[in-house]
């Protein structure tokens, strides 16, 4: 790559980066050990293409002063941990927005596939779902009581249980991300197609409203952890399949760390929905206001702590550096 390229592909980041050195005593010790890892990573290309280049210099002595101040502040503020839920997981779920929609598009068109197969074909539900699960809720709808599963063990039981599993599937999710991708792609699928033939399967047998006032109550934080660990899956996948102007371990790097902050991001979200469905979700005596009250506001809250916050906290410092 020829010099002036190389100046003017990162000149912007490298300005940026002059004003975290500017600003270190505002800025959180892991925005700056960012910042350390990138300019080392322009430095070393630097050296290694343009040895004698007065830009090796620059990138030097800039690598040089954010060291100096990343040890410096070595010892983490109390205030991190308001910081990476206020800052950091809105910061890392904007740049992985491309990610989260990706996800979004695999999940939705796997249920669609999932809805009409189940549509077109009596057996396929219990492909999916397996003979004894399809039986016991024959069993329980015949009853009269279509959501007896939710009712069937003690609740801190079904919590412990739940949240392991959320967080379990949300892992997968995200490791299988080292697969280029199609690993967190197979996972979403099959998710996605799962969900679609099991609430095609209660409107056949005409408890679709009831079976989505209970589902749902639980499943608007289950499914967005899953669909927002798909997120993080991908941005592993990217860093490894497209690492750009950086090496490919670089940037795989990169990656594992956005997407290790989105799965940790999603822990309030597993605990959540696991007590939802463990306490809440086997009262299927409760108003259909309150559910339906339930269930709005966990989409609501996905949709802002998730997608707009990142937006507007993005938008807000870009026009505070302007």
């Amino acid at each position: 790559m020829k010099e002036v390229i190389f100046i003017r592909q990162n000149i912007e980041k490298w300005k940026s980066l002059e004003k975290v050195v500017d600003k270190a005593s505002m800025v959180n010790p892991a925005k700056l050990a960012d910042a350390y890892t990138e300019i080392t990573t322009d430095l070393s290309f630097s050296r290694s293409h343009y040895p004698k280049s007065r830009i090796t210099l620059y990138l030097n002595n800039l690598a040089s002063a954010l060291h100096n101040l990343l040890y410096k502040n070595k010892k983490e503020r109390y205030s991190r941990f308001i910081t990476f839920w206020t800052q950091e997981i809105p910061e890392v779920m904007y740049h992985s927005r491309k990610e989260l929609l990706y996800s979004f598009l695999v999940f939705a068109i796997s249920v669609l596939i999932g809805i009409v197969s189940a549509q077109n074909d009596d057996s396929f539900a219990r492909l999916i779902m397996g003979n004894g699960y399809v039986d016991m809720t024959l069993r329980n709808i015949a009853n009269g009581e279509p959501m007896k599963v939710y009712s069937s063990s003690s609740p801190f039981q079904m919590f412990l249980s739940i949240t392991y599993n959320n967080i379990r599937v949300s892992f997968i999710t995200f490791v299988f991300g080292l697969m280029s991708g199609f690993g967190t792609g197979f996972i979403l699928f099959r998710n996605g197609v799962m969900i679609g033939a099991f609430q095609t399967f209660f409107f056949q047998h005409q408890v679709g409203y009831e079976s989505m006032l209970a589902i749902w109550l639980h499943g608007t934080f289950e499914i967005s952890a899953i669909i927002i660990a798909g997120a993080a899956g991908f941005a592993l996948g990217n860093g490894w399949l497209f690492p750009g102007t950086y090496s490919r371990g670089y940037a795989f790097k990169q990656g594992a760390k956005r997407g290790l902050k989105i799965i940790a991001g999603l822990i309030p979200v597993f605990i959540t929905a696991g007590f939802i469905e463990s306490y809440l979700t086997r009262h299927t005596e409760y108003p259909t206001f309150i559910r339906l009250s339930i269930i709005l506001f966990s989409l609501i809250s996905v949709i802002f702590y998730y997608i707009i916050t990142p937006h507007l906290k993005h938008h807000g410092k870009s026009k505070t550096k302007n």
